[in-house]
């Protein structure tokens, strides 16, 4: 097949190219880009603030938080939860109670309707003479209470709000919304996983140049090294966090060191799996790596 050109418009095949081309400037499809290092945070920055953590802390899934940041997006999750207990103890409440004011005036016309069997059972003899004008007194009796029924029916009708085929939550069909019992665990806002106070562990950075100040360290590309090699922490460097001291050190490290003894190389202490846990971090614009970098919109489709 021949090669055409990109702005050819007398070629028989409508190439990929021009395809593209042509969605983007419709408006329909799905699009998709690639993001670049700008759109990506750095491997030392808060996943709430998206700001280079001055009192960092990290989670046993490997995501790092500044400790005021996550302490109060705990807290406020705690009182948005408390809430939504409220809430749902208070529908709770008004179920029963409904439940209860059923069950009562099932009782209610249970009782009405045998008072009108037993009122119904004749123990006088009826007399032949009367027996005419009573049916017609009956009749006259039956007629206005049936009326006077069919005014109450109306009043009450015209007492409840009416259907609105507008609002969702009028549709005649619509059903009153129940809410479900709302979880007490907080949950990650990275990971989604319940996550607890106790279970943050404060990160010890060590910087490149100990001298420097903490304004002049973040306006340097290369901040932070590891802490056993003294190589250069970077987005494109795996890391990870040793739980007993905190340090952070970067994989090829834990690989090549300190697997072999699993003894923490600051303080000592005996390690495990479980006291390695790996930085997540974010990717560049050129290496696939921490997250996803191609992001997507989905936009209505043409037909045909």
């Amino acid at each position: 097949m021949t090669r055409h050109g990109k702005n050819c418009t007398a070629g028989a095949v409508y190439t990929y190219h021009e395809k593209k081309k042509d969605t983007a400037a419709s408006g329909y499809g799905t699009q998709s880009i690639r993001l670049g290092k700008d759109a990506i945070k750095d491997f030392d920055c808060c996943c709430l603030s998206l700001q280079p953590c001055q009192n960092p802390v990290v989670t046993p899934d490997g995501y790092l938080y500044e400790r005021q940041a996550i302490l109060e997006y705990i807290l406020h999750q705690k009182t948005e939860i408390a809430k939504k207990m409220k809430a749902y103890e208070k529908q709770k409440q008004a179920q029963k109670s409904n439940s209860q004011l059923e069950s009562k005036s099932e009782e209610r016309e249970r009782v009405e309707r045998f008072k009108t069997r037993e009122n119904s059972i004749v123990s006088k003899p009826i007399n032949p003479f009367t027996s005419g004008q009573s049916k017609g007194g009956e009749k006259g009796r039956i007629d206005s209470s049936s009326a006077e029924s069919s005014m109450a029916a109306s009043a009450s009708t015209s007492s409840q709000s009416l259907p609105s085929f507008w609002v969702p939550s009028l549709t005649p069909e619509a059903k009153p919304t129940l809410l479900k019992k709302p979880s007490k665990a907080v949950l990650c806002p990275m990971s989604g996983r319940p996550i607890k106070m106790n279970e943050l562990i404060t990160v010890h950075f060590t910087p490149l140049d100990a001298s420097l100040d903490r304004v002049a360290l973040l306006t340097r590309q290369d901040r932070y090294v590891c802490a056993v090699t003294r190589d250069v922490l970077a987005n494109s460097v795996p890391c990870a966090v040793l739980r007993p001291s905190g340090t952070v050190v970067t994989q090829e490290c834990v690989e090549k060191l300190i697997k072999k003894d699993m003894i923490d190389p600051v303080t000592g202490d005996k390690l495990s799996d479980r006291d390695i846990i790996p930085l997540q971090r974010g990717g560049t614009g050129f290496a696939a790596s921490g997250v996803d970098l191609r992001a997507k919109e989905a936009r209505p489709v043409m037909q045909v």
